[in-house]
């Protein structure tokens, strides 16, 4: 069974589980396999020799999410051609294009953990109570290096925007 981990993580100050363990600066980023579209699966490997800026939301059709995935959108643009923005829900993949079209979203890369919340499992963001992933930030090397984390204490808030910036931009 895979770790458990409580009392780090709240929803509207009540306490939820994160299944997988907490990764840290200096880890290697574990492998993942998500839906880019229904049909097609995607891992680390096919963004191998990039920075990535892998943004995780809860669900694409909430406030905060929303506003995340849009603010990265724009970072995107100026982050250079070496660097991949990933955007991680357990929404299908029909729900994001869907999201996407609607919102002008095409800097970020949206990919889908729905299948089986593998990623959720290995980054440590699974929420045992929701099957959801909780929102989280990771940055990662060329050689998907853990370089920048932030694991939010309460899902419905914004993360750390600037800082993850500012990691992305330390390695290009």
């Amino acid at each position: 069974m895979a770790q458990e981990r409580t009392g780090v993580a709240t929803l509207k100050g009540n306490p939820i589980t994160l299944i997988g363990p907490e990764l840290a600066v200096g880890d290697q980023a574990p492998d993942f396999s998500l839906n880019k579209s229904l049909t097609e699966v995607v891992s680390l490997q096919d963004y191998a020799g990039k920075v990535k800026l892998i943004s995780v939301v809860p669900s694409i059709d909430t406030g905060v999410c929303d506003a995340q995935t849009r603010r990265f959108n724009e970072e995107a643009a100026a982050l250079g051609d070496n660097v991949v923005v990933l955007t991680v829900s357990v929404d299908t993949p029909f729900a994001q294009s869907r999201w996407c079209a609607a919102a002008g979203i095409d800097k970020v890369v949206m990919l889908s953990d729905y299948k089986n919340n593998s990623f959720g499992e290995a980054y440590g963001v699974l929420i045992k109570e929701l099957a959801l992933d909780m929102r989280s930030i990771f940055v990662l090397d060329e050689s998907n290096n853990v370089k920048y984390v932030e694991y939010l204490p309460e899902m419905t808030e914004h993360p750390n925007y600037e800082a993850a910036i500012e990691a992305v931009k330390a390695l290009v």
